[in-house]
């Protein structure tokens, strides 16, 4: 008898967890699509082979990690659904998930597809009408269980058909984690990420500075758009004019992590006399190089990094800095900017 073959929408957070192991206890291969964005784990991406050892280990599941970032960047230009309490568009990201682990169905061979949701949990996107929406908008009627729910909701195409044993599902509802808690002590899983939001969309102090960004924080178009939205959550961000975009790190991962994402035309500007902060400044290469303004932007740009860098005591408030513009680098000494005219431009 061959066996049934279900994917699972899976973000890595208990309920994702609970409904994976729910449809594997009925004798059930299960592959759980960990879709990642700009917006949310992007940077597990270098670290597939690694991340899916330590699902396996840690909770027995197979993951396979997806990047759907090329068209989840477009998604929130215009929402259908609209946007929940901050930059969030949770109907319309759980209807493009769907969507493309639908496309998934006959590489794996699945019969159905399953999240975690849990009916009453999340005020936008699991309520009862709103689940039905998901469900239509997605394509996926009849094929979309959710089993941690499942006994609250009408049988699915798996159920009626008998892939799917539904005494074995659950009736969780609402916001209370008890039930789930139960259940993870049942399948022995005793470490287990905490409630929390794990994406940028529904951060109250992030959530601004990308709605600014979809409404022209600047005019690059779209070049390295999925690297220009990562950035956004890295950092003081500052804006100057329509195309200078200055980001300071805040810590030496905050460095690092500019480092790691500086593109071919970006420049970077740090002192050189003690510790700091690195800037970078987007897609210099393309929008200040050579530019009447360059010289005078640059000694704005250094003094936010003076400003902002260590201070040390009974030493001059100066310091040499270093402008890094890939090809070539200049050093030269400027002295800390106002904080007054500094925040005037901070997003």
């Amino acid at each position: 008898m061959t066996r049934v073959t279900a994917l699972g929408l899976f973000s890595g957070g208990l309920d994702s967890i609970l409904a994976c192991r729910v449809i594997a206890a009925q004798s059930i291969r299960v592959v759980a699509l960990k879709f990642v964005t700009p917006f949310f784990d992007h940077d597990l991406l270098p670290h597939k082979s690694a991340y899916a050892e330590q699902m396996r280990r840690e909770y027995g599941l197979e993951v396979e990690l997806v990047d759907i970032s090329e068209g989840y960047v477009h998604l929130l230009e215009k929402p259908t659904h609209g946007f929940g309490k901050h930059f969030n568009p949770c109907i319309d990201c759980k209807i493009f998930m769907l969507r493309r682990a639908r496309e998934f169905m006959a590489q794996y061979g699945a019969s159905f597809l399953f999240t975690g949701e849990v009916l009453g949990q999340r005020p936008m996107s699991q309520r009862r009408d709103t689940l039905r929406v998901i469900e239509r908008d997605s394509g996926c009627e009849g094929i979309l269980l959710r089993p941690l729910c499942a006994k609250l909701m009408p049988p699915t195409r798996a159920e009626i058909e008998g892939l799917v044993d539904r005494e074995r599902l659950c009736a969780f509802s609402g916001r209370g984690r008890k039930q789930q808690k139960q259940l993870a002590d049942e399948f022995g899983i005793t470490d287990y990420p905490a409630p929390a939001g794990g994406c940028m969309l529904t951060d109250a102090n992030l959530a601004p500075r990308i709605k600014h960004f979809y409404e022209g924080l600047f005019s690059f178009g779209q070049q390295g758009v999925v690297d220009d939205i990562r950035l956004l959550s890295i950092g003081r961000h500052f804006k100057l004019d329509e195309n200078v975009w200055f980001i300071l790190g805040r810590d030496e991962r905050e460095n690092n992590r500019l480092m790691a994402l500086r593109g071919p035309g970006d420049w970077l500007i740090r002192m050189s006399t003690r510790p700091g902060p690195l800037g970078l400044l987007r897609h210099a290469g393309e929008t200040m190089a050579g530019s009447a303004r360059e010289g005078e932007v640059l000694d704005y740009l250094a003094g936010i990094v003076v400003r902002y860098g260590k201070k040390v005591v009974n030493e001059p408030a100066r310091a040499e800095v270093m402008i890094d513009r890939g090809a070539t680098t200049s050093m030269a000494w400027y002295g800390p900017l106002p904080g007054q005219e500094i925040e005037a431009w901070r997003i």
